[in-house]
């Protein structure tokens, strides 16, 4: 449900005029006011993060992957290029593009790196350039390695230029052979290890040359040689592929998977926190910053692997963007952007659980708690629909898109477009879809029973009380959907009392709740979830059965594989005693997250059921940190990532 220039189609998007209209007047308005930053003189503190996660170099500035910049000052060191004859003209801004990359695009293969940015590589390919550019960090000093690889006519200036984000105080220069910035509280001098070729150029802050086929390298703090600093990187890729090792043959996975989550991770000025997002691209478009709820709890989960603190922050980011109304939205954006209409697949507590059961932070969960009791109770009061639950849209002057409706109904499901709902009416008086649904039900007695052991931790057992009697009448509810003859939960019509036709991974997830009987999940494994004909087969899992119509649409969650339902189900199978089903979709799932990471250093939205590339379709987001949970699948089912579900 989004429409991200140039970048392919998904969930939630610039899209109708009306929600860039909605867009463009808070943005207006809030320039308006006033709000333009930190103003001089003012270095943020941090809302939210550790105080040691907002310091020190890293790519967090999202409009350039080519960006390094140092937190909490601001300051920023930009690799830039210049074409001097003919287009492109400029590479100012660089991202991973969907395929097919245009002629006129840059190409970035990203690679190994660390989310602390003590390490990061990747190659370049832009107007006939190809080049390696690593980075380390030394206590306090980045060193950053331009290495070309093919320059054929010279016709390019290779440029690092210093900039001063986000109005953040500083003053910047030049002084003999060094770069200057005067920060608060310090000076930074930087250094290269070749003179600049003094090319006069139109740029705004002082700046170096470089002609484009000579290996360059520049440094912070004292001055360093080419060797020096090329034996220093070379020790911190060292040490990154030796954290890796660590998880024997899944390390390429796991590799894979950090690059997904770590390339994606950026500072957000507007909340002074740093988050991991799902792509830069989709940032870019919404005015830099865009959280979908699921998603962003996803990227928790990932981060928790190995950065904490990145994990909770992802936690906190999308939970206390809670709406008035009290749901967490399906969309939070710059600007203030919600989509107070909806919210979508409730996996918020389970996160947080997750989160307290891996680093015991009571603090943290008692930051969070509050607004995921909120958003628990508002799933009860505006989406229960028959004693059952149903995904819905309400009528909201910032709802986006055309709130109230079945179209943003579908929205919330995160499911977009789904088989599902071709047949499913939508209630304009209760704003609800006429479909008891599988999938919200199970996610939400799960979110229930989280946030019910979460009341427990934080003694507020009348809480935990409340919580369990919901997990309970709604899980009774859920057992009235299960269908004898088929041998699986299904959907049902409110209208007809009938299930539905359609199948999903969904109609798996009442597996998370453990309430299916080992032999109704055994029956749904063997006849559906293994089922070639079904969703089994080579690459799994198709989002719709192979067996339905839709299928062969290959368009979004119209029969494409996606990472968060391989994800649940793969979850909800560690409830049984599913050995061979546990190990099939773990391996399927890795090998698929590989596939297009070795071809492209590609980690995809959305992937081919038949063919298992994510490359074949525009709307499939080439560098979207979600993919990354297809190898975290693999960690957890070799022991590397302990979890308990509640």
């Amino acid at each position: 449900m989004k429409h991200a220039p140039g970048e392919g189609t998904r969930r939630a998007g610039p899209r109708a005029l009306g929600g860039l209209a909605l867009w463009l007047g808070l943005a207006c308005s809030i320039l308006l006011e006033g709000g333009c930053g930190a103003g001089p003189g003012t270095v943020p503190t941090g809302a939210g993060n550790p105080p040691d996660v907002l310091r020190g170099w890293n790519t967090w500035n999202n409009p350039s992957l080519l960006s390094h910049v140092l937190l909490p000052e601001g300051f920023a060191l930009n690799l830039v290029f210049r074409n001097t004859r003919g287009g492109p003209f400029w590479l100012r801004e660089s991202y991973v593009r969907n395929a097919p990359v245009p002629k006129d695009r840059e190409r970035i293969r990203p690679g190994l790196r660390t989310y602390d940015g003590r390490y990061t590589e990747l190659v370049l390919e832009w107007a006939g350039v190809r080049a390696d550019i690593a980075s380390a960090t030394d206590g306090d000093d980045l060193v950053l390695l331009y290495s070309p690889r093919e320059d054929s006519s010279g016709e390019r200036i290779l440029i690092l230029e210093t900039a001063m984000l986000w109005n953040r105080p500083g003053h910047l220069g030049r002084s003999g052979d060094r770069l200057e910035a005067d920060l608060p509280g310090r000076r930074i001098q930087v250094g290269s290890t070749l003179p600049c070729t003094g090319v006069e150029l139109p740029l705004g802050s002082p700046y170096w040359t470089f002609r484009t086929d000579r290996e360059v390298a520049f440094f912070t703090g004292r001055r360093r040689s080419l060797p020096e600093i090329k034996a220093l990187l070379a020790n911190r890729r060292r040490e990154a592929e030796a954290r890796a090792a660590r998880f024997g043959p899944l390390a390429e996975a796991a590799l894979a998977m950090t690059c997904a989550v770590a390339w994606n991770q950026i500072y957000d000025a507007e909340h002074d926190r740093v988050v991991a997002s799902v792509s830069r691209t989709w940032n870019e478009a919404w005015g830099g910053l865009i959280l979908f709820e699921w998603d962003t709890y996803f990227n928790a989960w990932m981060a928790a692997l190995e950065d904490p603190p990145l994990a909770q922050s992802n936690a906190l980011a999308m939970t206390t963007s809670i709406t008035p109304e009290g749901l967490v939205p399906n969309v939070a954006a710059s600007f203030g952007v919600k989509s107070s209409d909806r919210s979508q697949p409730p996996v918020g507590s389970l996160t947080v659980k997750m989160l307290f059961d891996r680093f015991g932070d009571r603090s943290f969960v008692g930051r969070v708690y509050p607004e995921l009791l909120r958003w628990n109770r508002w799933w009860n009061d505006h989406r229960e629909n028959r004693g059952f639950l149903s995904w819905g849209s309400d009528p909201h002057p910032q709802g986006l898109d055309d709130a109230g409706t079945k179209h943003t109904a579908q929205f919330e499901s995160g499911l977009d477009n789904s088989p599902l709902f071709d047949d499913a009416r939508f209630d304009p008086g209760t704003h609800r879809m006429a479909l008891a649904s599988v999938d919200l039900l199970s996610l939400y007695i799960v979110d229930c029973r989280a946030l019910g052991c979460l009341a427990e931790a934080l003694g507020r057992s009348a809480e935990a009380r409340e919580l369990r009697d919901r997990a309970g009448r709604f899980g009774a509810k859920l057992q009235e959907l299960w269908d004898e003859p088929s041998g699986i939960y299904r959907d049902r019509d409110l209208d007809t009392g009938r299930p539905s036709p359609h199948l999903s991974p969904g109609n798996f997830y009442p597996l998370l709740t453990g309430l299916p009987t080992p032999e109704q999940a055994r029956r749904m494994v063997d006849g559906h979830l293994l089922n070639p004909a079904e969703f089994g087969g080579d690459w799994m899992i198709p989002s719709i059965a192979r067996s339905d119509p839709a299928f062969h649409d290959n368009n979004y969650w119209r029969g494409r594989i996606w990472g968060p339902m391989n994800f649940l189900v793969y979850l909800g199978l560690t409830r049984y005693e599913l050995p061979e089903a546990r190990r099939r979709l773990a391996e399927r799932s890795v090998a698929l997250l590989l596939k297009e990471w070795r071809l492209e250093r590609h980690v995809h939205e959305n992937y081919n059921s038949e063919s298992g590339a994510g490359d074949d379709v525009p709307s499939s987001n080439s560098f979207y940190s979600w993919g990354g949970l297809l190898g975290l699948i693999g960690l957890i089912e070799q022991g590397h990532f302990p979890l308990t579900l509640p």
